[in-house]
């Protein structure tokens, strides 16, 4: 049977000290837990984690690893790779948001370092809209520590007449939105948070900003728990918020719609999450508060907790990883 048993794949895990992501204090702890404890838990990896200044030589990996994992396509994640060019490892590396490829000479990145394969939680079809054909890429949604969900204020003692909607908002005013539209194209906060922000102008939701409260970093759900409902709205494609806020055991209101192609996460409508979009969102935000009691709300809340937790945690994203990794040696 000794025979039988898989051996762990090798990783070096390569990124620059000063990368702020993986320092475990950022306010967004996502891509942090991912890397640095959901990987440790795999009993099909074996990490070696090489925190660097802006060095490093890739010579010295050579018959020791299997796979060269990077956080990022970019210089601000990863050292200088010495030796580079005469790498036979495959490399597998993380993207940031795909909008932001040809403002950051990412694709210049690619030839220089000779990336294998890109993974993301956006799906295919937004990476390819900013990357060329031949660059494979994966979907895997990753982010989520379900231990940072246990203990949360039960559903029945959250705040219920008001909806929560939380994170970055563009400004609404016409002529900022010129001026950022011809400014900022691919990376136009009212363009990417239309709808979040059209949100904000309802007198019953309440708002926090990404930054100015103390539930960053890891103290999220706390935020969230506070309340019965709420938002997650982006344009483009769907945010990790999206798997955190019903993780949280929110009812969920979920702009889910063709342009951000969101339905590939799994979510169910009036099963699973609220759907939304500009047209509806202002009917199904007073359904729900004309009604507040009915029980529906809570089944709703609960089966998206359920599935977010089981279906879109860190160990099922690692798991996918595992599947990519394999397919390279």
């Amino acid at each position: 049977m000794d025979n039988l048993i898989m051996k762990k794949i090798r990783i070096a895990f390569i990124y620059k000290k000063s990368y702020v992501f993986l320092s475990g204090k950022h306010f967004d702890n996502t891509t942090y837990h991912f890397f640095m404890n959901a990987l440790k838990r795999s009993n099909s990896l074996d990490v070696t984690y090489f925190p660097s200044d802006n060095i490093f030589d890739v010579k010295n990996l050579k018959g020791k690893f299997d796979i060269i994992l990077l956080p990022d396509n970019h210089s601000v994640a990863v050292p200088e790779l010495i030796g580079i060019k005469n790498n036979s490892i495959p490399i597998i590396c993380r993207i940031g948001d795909p909008h932001n490829a040809k403002s950051m000479n990412k694709h210049n990145y690619h030839e220089e370092i000779g990336i294998d394969y890109y993974f993301n939680f956006t799906h295919k079809d937004y990476f390819y809209k900013y990357y060329p054909s031949n660059f494979r890429y994966k979907t895997i949604i990753f982010g989520l520590e379900p231990i940072l969900y246990e203990n949360l204020t039960p559903y029945k003692d959250r705040i219920k007449n008001r909806i929560l909607n939380s994170g970055a908002i563009g400004n609404a005013k016409i002529f900022s939105r010129i001026i950022n539209s011809i400014r900022n194209p691919d990376s136009n906060a009212y363009k990417h948070y239309k709808l979040r922000t059209m949100c904000n102008q309802l007198p019953y939701v309440d708002y926090t900003s990404t930054l100015e409260h103390e539930y960053v970093n890891d103290r999220y759900p706390l935020l969230l728990s506070k309340y019965a409902a709420s938002i997650v709205a982006t344009t483009y494609f769907p945010t990790i918020r999206y798997w955190e806020v019903p993780a949280a055991g929110c009812l969920t209101f979920m702009e889910i719609t063709e342009k951000n192609n969101g339905r590939y996460l799994g979510y169910k409508d009036e099963e699973t999450a609220i759907f939304i979009n500009e047209k509806n969102y202002k009917s199904k935000f007073e359904e729900y508060l004309e009604d507040i009691d009915n029980p529906k709300w809570l089944e709703i809340a609960n089966a998206g907790r359920q599935y977010a937790l089981s279906e879109l945690n860190n160990d099922k994203a690692t798991d996918s990883l595992v599947e990519l990794m394999q397919e390279l040696i």
